[in-house]
């Protein structure tokens, strides 16, 4: 996934305000694009919030659905610097390939989180045969100290899962309650899916120096009296160690959360920065093809090339 927009962020309020007591949930809506021949709902970044933490962009690939011999999502050889690249598989099979020589097939609640630190490259296409994708995809801003970390891939096909309140929980990062997820981090992070096979109403403890989103995968939530529709994400600020929600049958959310991330955050294209120039210095490198980002293997077809740089 890439973002053509330019996006920055400079310690941006965390605050939701208060109305007579109570902490209030902004929402965001999504927009919409289209990546590797895939309709994806973008949440984050947008206008009115660019980071939820170290998280800094969410993506929601589909779902759809292919005709046979239709080849479904091909994105081809494309560059990184800077951050995490975190894909939640929820329909379908995907394979990454990157040029650090990982190959590597997602499954169903299966999670791959490459780290892009100084650069890396990499494809990601169904299986032949695949007639259905859906996925979200997130970026992890790595801090200043670690956006020049060697790269690495890792794939974390068994995760934390546990049922409770008829709520299905499956925690991909961090740590919830008794529960740890393995999966590689730079800050203190949060993720976790939530599925309601049947209505549902449930209580989550939350951690008051934490800011939280909640973003509606499938179906519809209510928080209050406030609802939310499939691709729209209910922000929840700092200062909240709990929150009361309900899930219409059939819902799925993703929870993300995290300290705030108080650094300078440049976002462009396929790159995270702290500054312009990290940008500028990363789209040179990958316009005169230098050793820094690699080569991918495997992959039939060209590499993206870069917009030109606002």
């Amino acid at each position: 996934m890439s973002n053509t927009q330019w996006s920055a962020s400079f310690g941006s309020s965390r605050e939701c305000p208060l109305v007579d007591g109570q902490h209030q949930v902004q929402r965001l809506s999504p927009r919409l694009a289209d990546v590797g021949g895939i309709p994806v709902a973008r949440v984050l970044p947008v206008r009115q919030r660019r980071l939820i933490g170290a998280w800094c962009f969410l993506d929601h690939a589909g779902p759809a659905d292919f005709a046979p011999g239709e080849p479904g999502m091909r994105v081809g050889p494309h560059p990184h610097i800077g951050l995490q690249t975190f894909t939640w598989m929820l329909e379908g099979e995907v394979l990454h390939r990157d040029s650090l020589g990982y190959q590597q097939v997602i499954r169903p609640g299966q999670v791959n989180l490459m780290t892009a630190g100084r650069g890396i490259a990499h494809t990601e296409e169904s299986l032949p045969g695949q007639g259905r994708l859906h996925a979200a995809q997130l970026w992890i801003a790595l801090p200043e100290a670690d956006k020049d970390t060697p790269p690495r891939f890792d794939h974390y096909p068994t995760l934390p899962t546990w049922s409770q309140g008829g709520v299905d929980f499956t925690l991909l990062v961090g740590d919830y309650l008794s529960h740890k997820a393995p999966t590689l981090t730079f800050s203190a992070l949060l993720g976790m899916d939530l599925y309601a096979p049947r209505q549902a109403q449930l209580t989550l403890p939350l951690q008051p120096e934490f800011e939280y989103g909640l973003f509606v995968l499938e179906g519809s939530l209510t928080l209050g009296e406030d609802g939310f529709a499939e691709n729209e994400l209910a922000y929840l600020g700092l200062h909240r160690d709990q929150v009361t929600l309900t899930l219409s049958s059939g819902t799925r959310v993703l929870l993300v959360g995290g300290e705030p991330l108080e650094e300078d955050i440049y976002i462009w294209w396929n790159f995270v920065g702290h500054s312009k120039d990290d940008i500028a210095r990363a789209l040179a490198d990958w316009n005169a093809g230098t050793a820094r980002f690699g080569v991918v293997q495997g992959y039939d077809g060209a590499p993206l090339q870069a917009p030109p740089l606002p």
